[in-house]
């Protein structure tokens, strides 16, 4: 706030309440990491591979780098247990987000039916979500690491 020339007050005058504050923080994360899981599947598929491109959200959501840099990864691994016991407004942007993801996820399914890859981006969201918050729980590196690797084999045969 001191670089930018504001006090906390300014700040907190821009919304109606903290939870308006969190609900546009959550709108905002969900932007960015539509724009970062998108920009990883169009990097790695060439000529439509809908594999390469699974491939490498999985690989960019469960790095070692999301995983130490908390700040700037997927709030919903960073924040669920909080967003579980937000208001409303706060739980539905959530949700927005989480639904956004999986039908982003979904596109990169290789699945006749679309219901059947939904199903799969829900399981592999789900998973990767709980594979970050572990990784970043667990205080041993190898153990942290263990998580991540074992999440991408078993997603890698979605």
């Amino acid at each position: 706030m001191t670089k930018a020339g504001l006090t906390h007050g300014g700040f907190y005058r821009h919304f109606e309440s903290k939870d308006q504050l969190v609900a546009q923080a959550c709108a905002t994360g969900m932007a960015v990491l539509l724009d970062a899981t998108e920009g990883s599947a169009e990097s790695a598929a060439d000529d439509g591979d809908r594999k390469a491109a699974f491939k490498s959200i999985v690989e960019q959501y469960l790095s070692t780098t999301h995983r130490d840099d908390p700040a700037s990864g997927c709030f919903l691994a960073g924040l669920g247990s909080e967003l579980a016991r937000a208001d409303k407004p706060t739980r539905a942007a959530a949700t927005q987000a989480f639904s956004d993801l999986v039908e982003t996820i979904a596109l990169h399914i290789r699945r006749r039916k679309p219901e059947a890859a939904r199903s799969d981006a829900v399981f592999a969201l789900s998973a990767m979500i709980g594979a970050i918050t572990m990784a970043r729980v667990i205080d041993d590196p190898a153990l942290s690491g263990s998580v991540l690797d074992d999440v991408k084999r078993h997603l890698d045969a979605l």
